[in-house]
């Protein structure tokens, strides 16, 4: 078992952050935590995630008119605001990451699957989303990941040709502890778990 600090800085005192330090998120932080990311388990290993990393003005100007007005501060100072997306047509990829299988990748071919692809796609995605987070949290980022925007209008301008799609959004940067909220309640073992 990995020791109490560094479950502390994955879990129990990391929190959603509101706010920014004036602190640079560098190039190599960014690829370190893909790096990191990229090595959790999906299906078929088909890696469907896309990560991209809105680091300039002129970048998150563009994503301005998609969020949520109770997002829109904090978004437009974080660092780095990254759109974690997923490959509609993550199948092609499959020849090089699942080569002991040659077939795996007709199994999504074709117009017939595409609610295949979609679904493996999105569930598989919100893995490596939720992998992006932990990773981001053991190279020392803070995380503020968020559903408060209009998922159409950031394809629209980010990914026109339609083959990647929005799933969620994911500040980082060095969080201003000013402007963490105390932890929130969550459900017990025995509210949420069952042993059958």
């Amino acid at each position: 078992m990995i020791n109490d600090q560094a479950l502390d800085t994955l879990f129990r005192t990391a929190r959603t952050q509101n706010g920014w330090l004036d602190k640079p998120v560098t190039d190599e932080e960014l690829r370190q935590l893909y790096e990191l990311a990229k090595l959790g388990p999906t299906a078929a290993n088909s890696c469907p995630a896309r990560f991209v990393f809105l680091r300039t003005a002129e970048a998150k100007e563009r994503l301005r008119p998609a969020l949520s007005q109770g997002n829109l501060e904090k978004t437009m100072k974080a660092p780095v605001v990254t759109i974690v997306a997923y490959d509609t047509q993550f199948h092609e990829f499959l020849p090089k990451l699942f080569p002991h299988n040659p077939g795996m990748k007709a199994v999504f071919e074709g117009p017939e699957k595409a609610a295949l692809r979609e679904v493996g796609g999105m569930r598989n995605g919100s893995l490596q989303g939720g992998y992006f987070i932990m990773a981001a949290r053991a190279v020392g980022l803070e995380c503020g990941p968020m559903s408060g925007f209009d998922n159409a209008k950031v394809d629209a301008e980010f990914f026109p040709d339609g083959r990647f799609k929005s799933n969620f959004l994911c500040n980082l940067g060095h969080g201003d502890p000013s402007k963490v909220m105390p932890r929130l309640p969550r459900l017990s073992f025995e509210e949420a778990c069952q042993l059958l």
